[in-house]
C-alpha cells in the first residue's frame, strides 16, 4: 500500500493531502511564524539577516535534546547552537544567491513519505499534525525548515559525493602507511649496574629534608564497621532437596518437549580503548585455552565482559533459532554438543560460544545443575530477607550511639580499618561514599553512627569513626628504606644513561661498538619488516623508528630513553615502501571511502569557513567568548 502511495504522489490523494496541509497554513501559519519571533531580540545579525533570542533558545534546546540530556555547561551550549545557526544561515544565503531551491512537490513528498507520519505505512494528516506540534512546530513552519534542512543537504551531499582519490595518490599514501623498517637496536636495562656503590645516610637524610612532600601521611581516620552481605544471607537458608527436585523435573520436562538448543559463551565488549581487532585477539587466545582444556566456567569467570553470565558459568539459555543474534544462531548451527565456535562478532561485541544442549541431548543430570536451582528457588527468599534487614540495620544505626548494638541483633562482625586517607584506600574502602560518610561532620566530629551506606547490589555497611589522624610527616625511620630504593633507582638510570651515550658516541664515531657490547654483556636484536602497529618490538622503540630519517648510504644511528628507564641505541638500516596492491581488498576499499569521506568533510569544512570570513557577522556572545 505504501508503494502505491508512493507512485500516486502526483495524483489525487497527493492533491487531496497537500489541500489539507495548505488549509492549516491560511489557518495557522502566519500567525504564529510572525509572532512566535517578531518580539524576540536578536542575539546575532548576518549580512543584515538577524538570529533572534527565540531561534537561539529552541536550537539550544534541540541541542541539548540530541545530547540525551547531559549535564554541560549552559553558555557553552548556546555558544555551539549559535554557531550552528551562523552556519546554516550562510549556507542558507549562499544557496539564495546561487537561486538554488526545494520544491513544493518535493517537499509534500518527503513529509508523505517520513514514517513518523504514517500508521501502517499510509501517511495520516493528524498523526502529522500531532507529531509536528510535539517538536514545536506547525505545519508552514514545518515545511520552512524541511525545505531548509533538505536544501542544505544537498549542499553538503555535493562537496560529501564528489571527491575522489586517484591511483597515484592511493600509492602514495599506501607507500607511508604501509611501510615498513629494518632495524637492529640495544636496550641498556636498569638492573645492578650500582650495587657495590653504597648508599650513604648522608644522602638519605638530604633527600629526606629536601622532599618532606614525599613522606607526608594525609590526614586519615581509624573506624570500625559494621558489614551486612547478601552472600552471607544466602548461606542462612536451606531448602529441602524434595522442592529442588520437583523444580529440576518440571525444568527436565519442558527441556523434553522443546526443541530448543542452549548455549554459553564468553564476551569481549567493543567500546572505548576496545576495537573490533582487540577483542578478536583476546577471543582467539580464550579459545585456545579453552581448547588446551581449561574450564569453560572458571574462563568465562575471568574474562568476560557479561559478568551475569560470566556468574553462571557463561550460561545464556535456551533459543529456538531467534533469541541469540544471528551470527550466534548460525555458529551454534555448526557446533556438535560441548564443541567450541571461533570467535563470532556481533553488535554486543565478540563472542567465544559454546553449545551446551540441543534437542536431541540428554537433558543435564540433577547433581549438575541442582546448585543452580537451589540458588535461583533462594533468590526471592534472600531479596526480602536482605531488605529487611536493611531497614532493621538503618533503625539501629540511628537509635544506638555504637555498633554493638547492631552486631548483638544482627549478628554481623564489628571490624576495624585504620589509617583511612580522604583519597579512600582498597577494599570496602575504595568506595567514596564509603569514605566521604567517615570524613562527614556527622560522623566524624560528632561521633555519629553514620547512615546504612549500601555497596553495590550485595552489600550494607554501617561505620564509626574512632579516631580522627592529624596530617604528619613520617619519621625517618619509617621512610629510609623507601628512600634507598629512590636513590638506587636514580644511580640506576644515571648508570644506565651514562653507558647508552657512550654506545651512542661509539656508533656515530665509528668506534668499536662490539667491544663496549661484549663488556657489558649487551648485544644487537634485529628486527626486520616491522610495520608501524607492529607489537613484535616495544612500542615506544618503533614509535621512534619512524621518526627517524631514512637511510641514504650508510644506516642511521639514534638512541631514545624509555618511560621505564630503559636506553636503546637504534640502528636504521633500510626503509621498504608499502603499496597499495598488497592491501587486502576489504581493506583498501575502507581506506578509500574512508579518504573520500575525509576530503568531503575538509571541502565542506573550509567552505563553510570562506562563507564565515565573506560574511558581515555581528554577534555579541560570540565577541566576548573571543
Amino acid at each position: 500500500m505504501l508503494q502505491d502511495l508512493r507512485e500516486n504522489s502526483q495524483g489525487v490523494i497527493a492533491k487531496v493531502i497537500i489541500g489539507f496541509i495548505v488549509a492549516i497554513f491560511a489557518l495557522t501559519g502566519v500567525e504564529w511564524l510572525i509572532g512566535g519571533f517578531i518580539s524576540s531580540p536578536p542575539v546575532a545579525e548576518i549580512n543584515g539577516e538577524e538570529i533572534t533570542e527565540a531561534q537561539l533558545q529552541f536550537n539550544t534546546q534541540n541541542l541539548l535534546a540530541s545530547l540525551g540530556g547531559a549535564d554541560i555547561d549552559q553558555e557553552l551550549l548556546e555558544q555551539i547552537a549559535l554557531n550552528q545557526l551562523i552556519e546554516e544561515t550562510v549556507l542558507k544565503q549562499s544557496a539564495d544567491r546561487a537561486g538554488m531551491i526545494v520544491s513544493s512537490d518535493r517537499v509534500d513528498r518527503a513529509i508523505i513519505e517520513n514514517p513518523s507520519f504514517q500508521i501502517n505505512g499510509v501517511f495520516d494528516s493528524d498523526l502529522a499534525v500531532r507529531t509536528m506540534a510535539s517538536q514545536g512546530y506547525n505545519i508552514p513552519l514545518y515545511r520552512q525548515a524541511l525545505s531548509q534542512s533538505m536544501l542544505l543537504g544537498q549542499i553538503a551531499n555535493a562537496y560529501s559525493a564528489s571527491n575522489f582519490i586517484t591511483d597515484s595518490e592511493l600509492e602514495s599514501i599506501a607507500e607511508l602507511t604501509q611501510q615498513t623498517r629494518d632495524f637492529r637496536y640495544v636496550s641498556v636495562t636498569m638492573g645492578t649496574r650500582t650495587l657495590g656503590n653504597a648508599i650513604s645516610q648522608e644522602e638519605i637524610q638530604r633527600y629526606y629534608d629536601e622532599n618532606p612532600a614525599e613522606f607526608t601521611q594525609e590526614e586519615s581516620v581509624d573506624v570500625n564497621y559494621v558489614v551486612l552481605d547478601r552472600n552471607v544471607i544466602a548461606d542462612e537458608i536451606q531448602v529441602d532437596e524434595a522442592e529442588i527436585r520437583a523444580q529440576y523435573d518440571a525444568q527436565r520436562a519442558d527441556f523434553e518437549g522443546s526443541s530448543e538448543k542452549r548455549a554459553s559463551h564468553i564476551l569481549f565488549e567493543v567500546g572505548g580503548t576496545m576495537d573490533e581487532a582487540a577483542a578478536m585477539d583476546l577471543a582467539a587466545t580464550a579459545r585456545q585455552r579453552l581448547l588446551d582444556g581449561e574450564d569453560f566456567g572458571a574462563v568465562a569467570l575471568e574474562l568476560s565482559s557479561d559478568t551475569v553470565s560470566a556468574e553462571e558459568g557463561g550460561d545464556i539459555g535456551y533459543t529456538d533459532g531467534s533469541a541469540f543474534p544471528q551470527s550466534i544462531e548460525a555458529a551454534l548451527e555448526t557446533l556438535a554438543p560441548n564443541e567450541i565456535s571461533e570467535p563470532v562478532v556481533t553488535e554486543f561485541g565478540v563472542h567465544v560460544v559454546k553449545l551446551t544442549e540441543d534437542a536431541e541431548n540428554v537433558y543435564q543430570a540433577f547433581e549438575e545443575i541442582s546448585d543452580r536451582i537451589e540458588r535461583e528457588l533462594k533468590s526471592a527468599e534472600v531479596d526480602l530477607l536482605f531488605a529487611e534487614r536493611i531497614e532493621d540495620m538503618s533503625n539501629l544505626a540511628f537509635e544506638t550511639g555504637d555498633l554493638i548494638t547492631i552486631s548483638e541483633q544482627l549478628g554481623l562482625e564489628i571490624q576495624s580499618a585504620d589509617s583511612v586517607p580522604r583519597a579512600g584506600s582498597s577494599g570496602l574502602f575504595a568506595n567514596q561514599a564509603l569514605v566521604t560518610a567517615a570524613f562527614s561532620d556527622e560522623v566524624m566530629l560528632e561521633g555519629n553512627n553514620s547512615d546504612v551506606i549500601e555497596i553495590g547490589d550485595n552489600q550494607a555497611v554501617v561505620l564509626r569513626v574512632q579516631q580522627f589522624n592529624e596530617s604528619a610527616v613520617l619519621p625517618l625511620d619509617d621512610v629510609m628504606g623507601e628512600i634507598s630504593v629512590i636513590l638506587r633507582t636514580q644511580m640506576e638510570r644515571e648508570a644506565v644513561q651514562s653507558l647508552g651515550e657512550e654506545l651512542l658516541i661509539a656508533a656515530e664515531e665509528g668506534g668499536d661498538v662490539d667491544a663496549l657490547l661484549a663488556d657489558n654483556e649487551l648485544e644487537w636484536l634485529d628486527a626486520e619488516n616491522i610495520s608501524r602497529n607492529d607489537f613484535s618490538v616495544n612500542r615506544e622503540v618503533i614509535d621512534h623508528v619512524f621518526t627517524m630519517a631514512a637511510p641514504e648510504s650508510e644506516p642511521v644511528v639514534s638512541s631514545v630513553s624509555l618511560a621505564n628507564g630503559t636506553f636503546v641505541l637504534v640502528e636504521l638500516n633500510q626503509v621498504n615502501p608499502g603499496e597499495f596492491s598488497a592491501i587486502p581488498e576489504p581493506d583498501r576499499n575502507r581506506l578509500v571511502d574512508s579518504l573520500q569521506s575525509d576530503l568531503g568533510v575538509s571541502d565542506y569544512q573550509s567552505f563553510l569557513v570562506s562563507l564565515r570570513e565573506g560574511s558581515d557577522i555581528s554577534a555579541a556572545m560570540l565577541e566576548e567568548e573571543l
